[in-house]
């Protein structure tokens, strides 16, 4: 299996689609991190200035954890157009360039060739979160040090400088979770056609119809929405409580565990049952 893997990755990174992700965020983040090098102090005066009447702040608040803490309030609800850039490719690509039949001819189950490809997709996901947080966190930490994380929710949070770092592992940690739920969705439909702009198409109009569903007043939509998985994609702003939301965010990871766990299932079953050799 390892070498199946293996074998899909270099599959997955021959492609050039596979490096817009990464090219994005690799301009994106230098782009807001100079434009905070020179405006970071104005966004500190903005953003507490409803309480300098009140409180007497003590240290720097502006460093490299508001950076990181801003870039990932900023990207991680446009990660996933990047991520079914990829997902929606991989079992679509071999349909359109009509190498089911041959990859058949080797001594690999359909279970095998399924979960090597949902493994590589799940591997390029959370490369992705990574490179996300080495740009986002430990760069910003590189240029604007450390220090406290101010954090404005439905509560202001300061948290201290030593009482940081595990908070954003966890956080990244958790979207990795829910981008990894975004790629099964367009691995799933990967599945079902021959043209990678269907999953990609497919996963984001659906993307988009949940949160609209969530977002409408309406009471006989009550019963499906804590089960929609968008609903839990942002659990990660938990860790920036205090205290943290555990079983919040234990509840919203199992509910995307089980989505991601359904769908592989799903798209398993109906490759199975798939007519490749026609």
């Amino acid at each position: 299996m390892s070498l199946l893997v293996s074998l899909e990755l270099q599959k997955i990174f021959s492609k050039w689609r596979t490096y817009i992700g990464f090219i994005a965020i690799g301009v994106l983040i230098p782009i807001v991190q100079i434009a905070l090098v020179y405006e970071g102090d104005k966004l500190i005066n903005f953003a507490t200035q409803g309480l300098k009447n009140s409180f007497v702040f003590v240290g720097d608040l502006f460093n490299g954890y508001l950076v990181a803490h801003l870039v990932q309030q900023s990207l991680i609800i446009h990660i996933p157009f990047l991520i079914v850039l990829v997902g929606g490719d991989i079992l679509a690509g071999e349909a359109t360039a009509g190498t089911y039949r041959m990859m058949m001819t080797r001594p690999i189950t359909r279970f095998q060739f399924i979960t090597s490809k949902f493994l590589a997709g799940t591997i390029y996901t959370n490369l992705l979160l990574l490179w996300m947080m080495f740009m986002g966190l430990v760069v910003s930490i590189i240029i604007f040090g450390t220090g406290e994380l101010l954090v404005l929710k439905d509560k202001i949070y300061i948290f201290a400088a030593d009482d940081v770092l595990w908070r954003f592992i966890l956080a990244f940690g958790y979207s990795a979770l829910s981008m990894t739920t975004v790629m099964a969705l367009s691995f799933f439909f990967s599945s079902l056609v021959e043209n990678a702009i269907g999953p990609i198409v497919a996963s984001m109009a659906v993307i988009i119809i949940f949160i609209i569903i969530s977002a409408l007043p309406i009471e006989a939509l009550d019963v499906i929405k804590p089960y929609l998985f968008t609903n839990h994609m942002n659990a990660w702003r938990e860790f920036m409580s205090n205290p943290v939301d555990l079983p919040q965010i234990v509840n919203s990871g199992l509910i995307l565990t089980a989505h991601i766990i359904g769908l592989y299932l799903l798209t398993l079953f109906i490759f199975k049952r798939k007519d490749i050799l026609s």
